[in-house]
Parts: C-alpha cells; sequence; structure tokens
C-alpha cells in the first residue's frame, strides 16, 4: 500500500512480469511516464468532462473494459466488477496470479453479494474501515447531511461493517486483511483493529493477519502467492479494450 485514507488510496500490485498501480494519481503519473491506463467508459468520460484526458496521456493509452469484465495483464489476471457508492461507476478488483489472489476494495456503503462472491478466493483483502460510528456521530467539523452520506448505502464502511464482510469470507481462502481508507477525524488504527479482531474471536479466527494501511506511509510489502518465474510472453491484446478515439 503506498497510502490509504480521506485523501486517497494507492497500491502496487506487482509478479515478475507485471506492476499495477491501483487507483494511481493520474496526471502526474502519465505526464511522467507513459503507461496504459486501464478503466471503464463512464470513468473515462468524467475525465474528460472535467478537462484531464488530453493532459494525461495519449488516446491510444487508453485501455477501456466493460464493468465487470475480467482480462489479464501480463501473467494477472483482474476481476472487475461493481459497487455501491456515490462516484461515477465506481468499482472492486481481484487480482489473481499463480498461487495468489488479493481483493481491493477501499470505497463502498454496503457488501453486495457479487462483492462478497468475486473475494471469496483471495487470500488477502484491503478493506475500508472508514469510521466508527460513535466518532463520526459526535464529530463537530461535518455537518448532518455529510454524516448521512457517510453512513449511506452508498457511502463508506464502518469498522463494524468491515468486520461484517471479513466474517462473510472466513468459509473462504482468506488468511490476511488490510485495513484502510481509515478518517483521520473519525477512526483510529487502534479501534479499527479492536473491531475486526473481537469479530474474528468470536468464530475463533485468531490467527488472521491484521494490518493498517496508512495515509503518509507506505506499508510492509506483503506476499501473497507463488508465480511461475523466467521469460513470459504477454496475453492481453488491445482486442479485449475499446480503445478511445483521437
Amino acid at each position: 500500500m503506498l497510502g490509504s485514507g480521506s485523501a486517497g488510496n494507492s497500491a502496487l500490485v506487482a509478479t515478475e512480469h507485471c506492476k499495477i498501480l491501483v487507483d494511481g494519481g493520474l496526471s502526474a503519473l502519465c505526464r511522467k511516464f507513459h503507461v496504459p491506463i486501464y478503466c471503464n467508459a463512464l470513468t473515462a468520460e468524467a475525465i474528460r468532462s472535467d478537462g484531464l484526458f488530453e493532459q494525461v496521456a495519449a488516446a491510444t493509452n487508453w485501455r477501456i473494459f466493460r464493468t465487470g469484465s475480467e482480462f489479464s495483464i501480463c501473467d494477472m489476471t483482474v476481476q472487475t466488477f461493481p459497487v455501491p457508492h456515490d462516484a461515477v461507476d465506481p468499482l472492486g478488483f481481484a487480482f489473481h496470479a499463480g498461487s495468489g489472489g488479493l481483493g481491493f476494495i477501499t470505497d463502498l456503503g454496503y457488501p453486495t453479494k457479487m462483492v462478497i462472491e468475486r473475494l471469496r478466493e483471495v487470500q488477502t483483502l484491503v478493506i475500508e474501515t472508514n469510521h466508527d460510528e460513535k466518532l463520526l456521530q459526535n464529530d463537530t467539523h461535518r455537518p448532518w447531511p455529510v454524516k448521512q452520506r457517510i453512513q449511506s448505502r452508498h457511502g463508506h464502511l464502518s469498522n463494524a461493517a468491515a468486520a461484517g464482510v471479513i466474517e462473510e469470507l472466513l468459509s473462504g481462502k482468506i488468511e490476511r486483511v488490510v485495513l484502510g481508507h481509515l478518517s483521520r477525524d473519525c477512526n483510529t488504527p487502534e479501534l479499527a483493529v479492536t473491531a475486526v479482531r473481537g469479530s474474528l474471536a468470536k468464530h475463533g479466527k485468531i490467527d488472521l493477519e491484521i494490518h493498517i494501511a496508512s495515509q503518509s506511509k507506505i506499508s510492509a510489502r506483503f506476499r501473497i502467492g507463488e508465480t511461475n518465474s523466467g521469460p513470459f510472453q504477454p496475453t492481453f491484446e488491445n482486442a479485449f479494450f475499446q480503445v478511445i478515439p483521437a
């Protein structure tokens, strides 16, 4: 995790043959490096409407995929799925390579059945624990409409809600959770970890790894699984994606 909090979330997912930056800052990244940008059509349209499209990269650098689609980038399979959040066509991701799987959900109001099903095969899960419900209710900096938005079904997961998601995945392959997107004012790492550990203890899962992602610090490197070493021929072609015309 490169950083996670109310100011944004970013992570580097890598194999020997592939590096993917999840939720990277587009303008800063693409002014310096000529890298492909993968996103769905509505996200690209929103960026275009904001006047950022021409700034960030050449049109041929974009790879537009359908929400809910699955595709390969080198030796990594990327599964996309919609999540309920007040943004333009927001997504969650599951990355699979070799024997490892990583789930990434950092902005959602509640877990749909599809979200849970897409995450059952991952060993590591990055999940938001945005707020403690009592701290949010007592916060004096946020007006009531903002609090309602955060708590809504298109807002953010509380510590308790995130613990509930993890509970639903205990019958799968999950071994490690990384708690992210913590509110600076309405949460603490101690409250987030306590909520999740308490939930896991009820199910006798005290050995599950729990980590906290910080907004200002790079996390430890997590080894999720094994992939094949040696030469690799990339498997993705432009036919998988719509290329935005210039």
